[in-house]
């Protein structure tokens, strides 16, 4: 019997707006306030730092996923440095893990914006919110990923509309470099930058999800290199743009103690438009959940392909093409962990995790490229420097986590 593969459906414009919508979404809006708090008016540097930290990271990722472009991706990559198959499948059930539980964690801060609106009760909100989301994944990832790419289009248009609406704030800037000394009369907030920077990195985290889609996209070899790239340059752009007339606009403190800084930025241009803010507040929350769910189930499905999940996890539906089994359990965790865990300490875990994996990747990477694995055919490759600075950079960071 022919073996049903995914579906090769999407283009190098699809994913780098699929990629964008991974990262530009809750963690900005949810988070913005609070980096500021912690950087006051250097939180466009926070911004920026962990904007670097993601810019060398991708290139580790980019070259890893041109080598081997496959579902479960950061399995395959450890595989291949290692060689050790019980490492490669603790990888890939870290990083669903880190998927379901950033999943769970979304929808509920959705729901607790929704609320904010109306009054649903919060289990039956999310029940019928994740049901919804497993639903549109199962369908078909075309559908997945112009449901992504229908809301990043709004979650961007929104943080645009505030560089628009404000942004006449954003000729203070020539005065706040001349009067540094007023901005930051007791002393430069190196401290508040790198705590600022350690949290701003979870609103880039989401790039690395694109390698899980490697198995559906034309022309993979380079089409995933170059959309990786690019949806973390633009979101760095994006995002120092935004954090700055924001913190020109509102005193910095004000944005910390703010549950929607993005509303706040807006309150005087009336009630139509700051409730237009909390529900693509919401939408930015349902955006990043749904993204999650997908990637989740296509790790899985890699996982289950490798023969390191049951193999029921690797059937893709005839109809659909989708792995409906992976997607059926990932979206099962997802509810799980929303209706009955706390939620908080597992995503700070997370983003710890993260870290942790990404300095993994790049340890791997060194360790291809230093051995001379041969490079497949039309493969992308960079210099060797570049996963030795990603990895000093995760370390660095980690380690602040950990003493500072």
């Amino acid at each position: 019997m022919r073996e049903i593969k995914l579906k090769r459906a999407i283009s190098l414009p699809v994913l780098f707006l699929y990629g964008l919508g991974t990262m530009v979404g809750g963690g900005f809006y949810a988070l913005s306030g609070k980096v500021a708090g912690m950087a006051g008016m250097a939180a466009p540097l926070a911004f920026l730092l962990a904007g670097l930290l993601a810019f060398l990271n991708v290139f580790t990722f980019a070259e890893l996923s041109s080598r081997y472009p496959v579902s479960a991706g950061e399995a395959k990559y450890v595989h291949e440095a290692f060689k050790r198959p019980w490492f490669s499948g603790l990888i890939g059930w870290l990083v669903i893990f880190t998927g379901v539980v950033s999943a769970a964690t979304l929808s509920v801060a959705t729901i607790t914006f929704l609320q904010d609106l109306l009054t649903v009760p919060q289990s039956l909100g999310l029940i019928v919110l994740i049901v919804l989301m497993g639903l549109i994944s199962a369908w078909g990832v075309g559908e997945s990923v112009k449901a992504v790419i229908v809301i990043t289009v709004l979650e961007v248009g929104a943080l645009f509309y505030i560089l628009f609406s404000k942004g006449e704030n954003l000729s203070q800037i020539p005065d706040l470099l001349v009067d540094l000394e007023t901005h930051f009369s007791n002393g430069f907030p190196l401290f508040g930058i790198a705590s600022g920077a350690f949290l701003a990195f979870y609103a880039f985290v989401g790039f690395e999800d694109m390698v899980n889609m490697a198995e559906e996209v034309k022309k993979v070899k380079t089409s995933l290199p170059k959309a990786m790239i690019w949806a973390v340059v633009g979101t760095t752009l994006l995002y120092v743009l935004v954090i700055t007339t924001m913190v020109l606009t509102v005193a910095p403190a004000e944005l910390a103690t703010a549950n929607a800084p993005l509303a706040r930025i807006i309150e005087s241009d009336g009630l139509m438009v700051t409730n237009f803010f909390i529900i693509i507040s919401m939408l930015t929350g349902i955006n990043g959940a749904l993204v999650q769910i997908v990637m989740s189930s296509r790790v899985l499905y890699g996982l289950g392909k490798e023969k390191k999940a049951p193999k029921r996890f690797a059937k893709v539906h005839p109809r659909t093409k989708t792995p409906i089994q992976a997607t059926v359990l990932a979206t099962a965790i997802v509810l799980a962990l929303a209706l009955f865990f706390p939620l908080v300490g597992l995503a700070e875990a997370t983003s710890f995790i993260i870290l942790t994996v990404f300095s993994i990747l790049n340890i791997a990477l060194i360790t291809i490229k230093t051995r001379g694995d041969d490079v497949p055919t039309n493969s992308k490759t960079y210099p060797i420097w570049l996963p030795y600075l990603a990895l000093i950079g995760c370390l660095g960071i980690l380690t602040f986590r950990i003493f500072g």
